[in-house]
């Protein structure tokens, strides 16, 4: 097992009716900014369950937040955090939501030229304006880690940002909200956090045996609950199954002592900011190919993955790993998530070179767990995914 830190501050407060306790958690004196997406949780109940618990504190709104958080929108609730003297950020959302507040926290209190300056010179964040969560659509676990992704339309550009002060102070979690959820949307956070867990557990073997029993039980119980949760959203005890699942795929239990992958999230990222797909489908499309291109590297944890989430049989470690491919396309089509480029769009020509090219002109020249995908095999990749 690899050395490793552990320090997850956030503070998890779970189940039914625990919105109400919302204003519980927050600064009597803070001026809050309550920040949403495009309105849905006006539909659903959750905006009036989330105002009656901010009853007597000072709170204004942004919403808008789009799907893959947008850098020039969240400039415009940058402008309001400063114009305004806001000191808290409540998010109320799923992950797009989250992401967007965090980026937010770290430009409030940050000090250079431009808050994009953040996102491309990887300036981790020790310190952030505070902020809590109410989760609405299990999928990132960014209610429960550091990280955040932003998007730039202008660009086409797509990068991640994270650091200490990044944690959520808290997060509140019911199950209740998936009862609302469209389908497209409960499939697409299922495969996302099943390829949260495969970034950090398709390598190799270092001996981080209980690593791989959380990893691997986590995907059995995604696997366990998506036909009840596709088929019956209401149904509590498959939803909370499903959204503590998701969290716990990504709030960086998981990945201690194990070396991560990650190359198929930086690859995904290209193909929504090329063409706006949802980012989980990106994972789809691309983990399939990768892991058939880094096949040897990667056949001894492919095969006791094969084993132990879908119950292969056999001794041929080849024919098991291989078999573990094939059984993850199935469950990713099983929810209707399509794993080829083209099935996408039709203007996918080209796409691999232009990911590599971006790749080489950042000097991404080694990604993955041994720092030796180069842009010529991210290419290759692409390419088996049309």
């Amino acid at each position: 097992m690899l050395n490793f830190e552990l320090k997850n501050p956030t503070k998890i407060i779970f189940g039914k009716g625990q919105i109400e306790n919302l204003g519980k958690e927050l600064p009597k004196d803070a001026k809050i900014l309550l920040l949403y997406g495009g309105g849905s949780i006006k539909k659903n109940g959750i905006y009036e369950q989330v105002t009656a618990a901010l009853q007597g504190h000072e709170f204004i709104e942004f919403g808008g937040i789009p799907a893959n958080p947008e850098y020039e929108v969240l400039l415009k609730a940058l402008k309001v955090i400063k114009e305004e003297n806001i000191t808290y950020l409540l998010a109320v959302g799923g992950g797009s939501v989250i992401d967007g507040t965090k980026f937010l926290s770290a430009a409030a209190l940050y000090e250079g030229d431009s808050p994009w300056d953040i996102l491309i010179n990887k300036i981790p964040t020790t310190k952030g304006m505070p902020f809590g969560t109410v989760l609405t659509l299990p999928a990132t676990a960014s209610e429960m880690n550091s990280g955040a992704v932003i998007t730039r339309a202008e660009t086409q550009e797509k990068f991640s940002m994270g650091g200490p002060g990044l944690f959520p102070v808290f997060s509140i979690l019911d199950p209740q909200v998936v009862a609302s959820i469209p389908q497209r949307q409960l499939a697409n956070g299922i495969t996302d956090a099943f390829t949260h867990v495969l970034e950090q557990y398709m390598t190799y073997p270092v001996g981080g045996h209980l690593q791989d029993r959380f990893a691997e039980s986590i995907m059995q119980t995604l696997v366990e609950v998506a036909p009840e949760i596709i088929k019956d959203p209401r149904d509590y005890e498959a939803a909370a199954n499903f959204m503590w699942s998701c969290t716990m795929a990504l709030n960086g239990l998981i990945q201690k002592g194990v070396p991560g992958d990650w190359a198929v999230h930086m690859m995904g990222h290209e193909l929504t900011a090329l063409f706006g797909i949802d980012h989980a489908r990106t994972l789809a499309i691309v983990a399939p190919s990768h892991y058939r291109l880094n096949f040897e590297a990667k056949k001894e944890k492919l095969a006791q993955y094969g084993k132990r989430v879908w119950g292969i049989k056999g001794d041929d470690i080849d024919a098991i790993a291989k078999e573990a491919i094939v059984k993850t396309e199935a469950f990713f089509h099983s929810l209707d998530i399509p794993t080829t480029l083209s099935e996408y769009t039709p203007d996918y020509k080209g796409t691999a070179e232009k990911i590599a090219a971006r790749f080489t002109e950042r000097g991404w020249l080694g990604l993955g767990e041994h720092k030796d995908l180069s842009p010529a095999k991210v290419q290759q990749i692409i390419e088996m995914s049309y």
